[in-house]
């Protein structure tokens, strides 16, 4: 069944999703006068999304399998609220045939392509077939059990779903059948299919995909081409339009747009949707896969172009023809970098806690445009007083953070001044390893590939961006302020820290710093504040506020913000921003707590989730990298090994534990071992990303 070709104007359109793509489509629809009806799981319950919209249906659960993966509560909610029409946002059940259907069945209005065509690309392996029989250039299918030596490596796939989630790469044939496994599991966990296939893995490739709007009506344009060759573990983390290759490579453009077209019109195709391509760097290209839905990425493409594609969507389902020109063509250049509460440094682990600031200098828009140089921002989340809670239910994107420039170079010095002097408190993010590509040299020439991030060393990118100076000058700015704040807000002089009865004292303070322990010292007289011991021949303290001091530093004053964020049973954590870097540090409490030491050799659990495969029993003997345990956590699997050889002597968890940070795994005793006081921390291998 398809969408009918007959107008049916859309009143009320229900958003089956959440986070900022609920908010996008909320946008476009208020703006086209449309009312708005969110669904909300308990952990979204007071989401952005959900009190912005004119209605909101609760999904009772936490998990998408409870609630955003549930069709049938999804359509009950649109019945219950008066919608006429659902869009399905990106993920979840955007590309779910059985929903569609269920969905015009239910006499609403589906706000995607037909069934039939969601259908022939929900199964890549069903999909390069057909588009084969297209004449769209493409990649062999290997089916793993023909895999050999000379063909690695190779990369598995899920033949349901993206975004990376059930996505390996295989460089021997003795690991091809564990990522086999793992990367079934993934498909079966993300979208309830666990087929997967093989292909040829170009180490080197460089994907770019094209932008398809189709009408009921025969009109199929290729809006525009999009460079996503950013890429961790075949997830996209930065995106642009155009794509400098295309630009570079005469005729690659139109190659591209004819095969996209192609594909789209061999599958009666209306609506939104991507055609994704893999390209060498002479032109060649070949066929990836078909994303029957919006992108993610799909904000470049309306700041270059200046469509809406969400209106254009709402407009083809309601049965309306594209407008008869062509589609305007590109102008000016734009990046999109996705923010994520993860920690590049430790491969990719994703957080969760209290985010209590995202503040990003320069916008010009939410959800729209840019229609002019600047930044646009994206997210689901807006913290307030209380700061945002980011849960472990659903993936770790805190934003995406658009710029639009009238030149590659301007739009990507933009974005990277932007994120550089962002205020993000609260959670650790990629923030770092985003501007270090953006400034890399081999970036900003558009020398890239999918493997970008290993060839320069993606420890490197996750650097932090202030150096050890800066870091130090950082935390001298926080004793400053948090001292100054202590000193004024104590009822008796007597009372306050490091006071004396003296002209001159010297104050200490004591931070954390990643894995860093850093000790300050400054002097208060009565003539202010000065720097002691290294710092003192460098730094010159000025003017202290409540929140902020201004330090000179070899004759150049900076200003220094100072967030403290005091959480009852927790570390104070105290945020530095200034133009050398942001600075996270974690300010401990002056008196340690003997009770929450734990045995040597205990495993902690790295990040709420929960436990879904366990290898070993208490007694095995197992030794230094061996995984025991495996834990799911926002879509992700992650591997819990030992980190010494040893005896497993306790075990407390079990398939299906919930467990939250610091929780312990497992206790791995080496056989000589005698207690300590010190503690093995978990070792985790974070293997697949997700959307």
């Amino acid at each position: 069944m398809q969408n009918s070709p007959t107008p049916a104007p859309i009143t009320s359109v229900l958003v089956a999703n959440r986070g900022e793509i609920a908010r996008r489509v909320h946008r476009t629809a208020r703006a086209l006068g449309m009312t708005t009806v969110a669904v909300y799981s308990d952990a979204d319950s007071g989401a952005p999304h959900t009190r912005e919209a004119d209605a909101a249906v609760r999904l009772p659960g936490n998990t998408p399998a409870e609630t955003y993966l549930r069709g049938d509560l999804v359509i009950a909610a649109a019945r219950a609220a008066g919608a006429d029409a659902i869009h399905p946002g990106y993920g979840f059940l955007s590309e779910n045939a059985g929903f569609a259907r269920e969905v015009i069945d239910a006499g609403l209005t589906w706000v995607g392509p037909p069934v039939a065509a969601i259908e022939a690309m929900g199964s890549k392996i069903e999909a390069k077939k057909m588009m084969g029989e297209a004449g769209v250039p493409m990649l062999a299918d290997l089916e793993p059990a023909d895999v050999t030596e000379g063909m690695l490596p190779v990369l598995v796939k899920a033949s349901a779903g993206g975004g990376g989630r059930g996505m390996r790469v295989v460089r021997t044939l003795d690991s091809l059948h564990d990522e086999i496994a793992g990367a079934r599991r993934e498909a079966r966990s993300a979208f309830g299919d666990d087929a997967v296939f093989c292909e040829r893995y170009l180490e080197r490739g460089r994907h770019i995909e094209v932008q398809i709007m189709a009408d009921s009506h025969g009109t199929v344009w290729a809006v525009g081409e999009r460079e996503c060759s950013i890429q961790r573990r075949h997830q996209k983390v930065i995106e642009e339009a155009p794509s400098p290759l295309v630009e570079r490579t005469p005729g690659m453009r139109e190659k591209l747009y004819s095969a996209a077209r192609d594909a789209a019109s061999a599958i009666g195709y209306t609506g939104a949707g991507t055609v994704e391509f893999l390209a060498t760097d002479d032109g060649e290209f070949f066929f990836l896969e078909m994303n029957t839905r919006l992108q993610v990425e799909h904000p470049v493409t309306e700041a270059t172009t200046g469509l809406d594609l969400v209106a254009l969507q709402l407009d083809v389902a309601a049965g309306l023809p594209l407008p008869s020109t062509t589609p305007p063509a590109a102008h000016g250049w734009s990046f999109e970098a996705r923010l994520y509460a993860e920690d590049p440094a430790s491969d990719y682990t994703p957080g969760s806690g209290t985010l209590w600031a995202l503040d990003v200098p320069g916008v010009c828009s939410t959800f729209e445009g840019p229609h002019r140089p600047g930044i646009r921002v994206d997210s689901g989340v807006e913290p307030g007083a209380d700061g945002a809670v980011i849960g472990v239910h659903y993936d770790p994107m805190l934003a995406k953070v658009i710029s639009y420039g009238r030149t590659r170079s301007e739009a990507c010095a933009s974005l990277a001044g932007a994120l550089t002097r962002a205020k993000i408190h609260g959670l650790t993010t990629n923030r770092a390893q985003l501007v270090r590509v953006l400034r890399h040299p081999e970036f900003i020439a558009g020398n890239l590939s999918t493997a970008f991030l290993d060839d320069h060393g993606a420890q490197a990118l996750a650097a932090p961006l202030a150096d050890d100076e800066a870091v130090a000058i950082s935390a001298l700015a926080a004793a400053i302020v948090s001292g100054t704040a202590d000193h004024a807000a104590g009822p008796v002089a007597l009372a306050q820290a490091g006071f004396r009865n003296v002209g001159r004292t010297l104050q200490r303070r004591t931070y954390r710093f990643g894995e860093d322990e850093l000790e300050v010292a400054y002097i208060r007289d009565r003539s202010g504040a000065h720097a002691d011991g290294d710092l003192a021949e460098v730094v010159r303290v000025g003017q202290v506020r409540p929140d902020s001091v201004d330090l000179e530093v070899r004759g150049v004053r900076h200003t220094f913000s100072v967030a403290r964020y005091e959480v009852v049973g927790s570390d104070t954590v105290v945020e530095v921003d200034s133009p050398l870097g942001p600075v996270p540090l974690i300010e401990p409490p002056r008196y340690s707590d003997p009770g929450a030491e734990v045995a040597a050799g205990s495993l902690l659990a790295p990040m709420p989730g929960a436990v879904i495969r366990v290898a070993v029993s208490v007694g095995d003997t197992v030794t230094a990298g061996q995984p025991l345990l495996w834990m799911e956590a926002m879509k992700m699997e992650h591997t819990i090994s030992a980190a010494v050889d040893g005896i497993v002597t306790e075990l407390p968890v079990e398939v299906g534990t919930q467990v939250e940070t610091g929780t312990i795994l497992a206790v791995v005793a080496e056989p000589d071992s005698t207690d300590a006081d010190s503690t093995d921390p978990a070792s985790t291998d974070t293997t697949t990303p997700q959307e």
